[in-house]
């Protein structure tokens, strides 16, 4: 099967009474962004591969409902949000700690003094974006982690995009402004 666009993959399933392979592509496709994501928020691996395995269940039972105008993978990323917070509500697990590693600063061939630099600044780095709200902790996830453009975190949040840019934004100046501070 050429290349095929997640939305033709939805469609090409629900036309063809499921075509497997269409399905198959799309977990394909997503089980390890869905996963490293739903990760970061439970911080347990064993919790957080059930929790992927329930997305896809959901984002299964629920494809007959999918706009095929949106974005496949921002409505895959909202149902994953939403399972995490269902998790995490009944688990009564408040503390979203484990959203700590948002900025991998590797090289390929780094020298010994470049890691040390760059594990600083690493260190600092989530230092600092552990002082943020946990909204615009979630855009750096998606953003950095999960490579969502910002109109997709946008509808994964349910939050006007200016609204999103202009958090990611002030997160940056003020993550710049404490970096040179600390300096």
């Amino acid at each position: 099967m050429k290349a095929c666009t997640d939305e033709q993959l939805v469609t090409n399933y629900l036309k063809a009474k499921g075509d497997e392979k269409s399905l198959e592509i799309l977990i394909h496709r997503y089980l390890k962004p869905i996963y490293s994501f739903v990760y970061r928020y439970v911080g347990n691996g064993e919790e957080a591969k059930d929790i992927t395995q329930e997305v896809f269940v959901k984002a299964w039972r629920n494809l007959k409902k999918f706009n095929k105008n949106k974005s496949f993978k921002t409505w895959l990323f909202t149902i994953a949000k939403n399972t995490c917070f269902d998790f995490l509500r009944k688990e009564k697990k408040v503390s979203i700690s484990s959203l700590e590693k948002y900025f991998y600063l590797a090289d390929l061939n780094p020298l010994p003094n470049e890691i040390f630099e760059k594990t600083t600044l690493k260190g600092k780095i989530q230092k600092l974006i552990e002082t943020l709200s946990f909204k615009t902790r979630q855009i750096f996830n998606l953003y950095y982690n999960q490579g969502l453009t910002f109109k997709e975190i946008a509808e994964t949040l349910d939050e006007p995009i200016h609204t999103v840019k202009s958090r990611h934004r002030r997160a940056i100046g003020t993550l710049k402004n404490r970096l040179k501070s600390e300096k």
